[in-house]
């Protein structure tokens, strides 16, 4: 459990240096990693739930 919102706020860390970046020079390069950082933000932000659900029900 701690593992994983570690990840999830070391991800969100990195997608928000990403658009800082993007935001400050302009170049597409930091948005799409921005955007691929924030894609897996959703997964494991979803895969936590999920885990939390799964010791609910069991």
């Amino acid at each position: 459990m701690l593992l994983f919102r570690w990840l999830i706020l070391l991800l969100l860390l990195g997608s928000a240096v990403s658009f800082f970046f993007y935001t400050t020079t302009g170049e597409p390069r930091y948005k799409r990693w921005g955007l691929l950082v924030l894609k897996w933000v959703v997964f494991a932000g979803l895969g936590f739930f999920g885990v939390l659900v799964l010791e609910r029900v069991a």
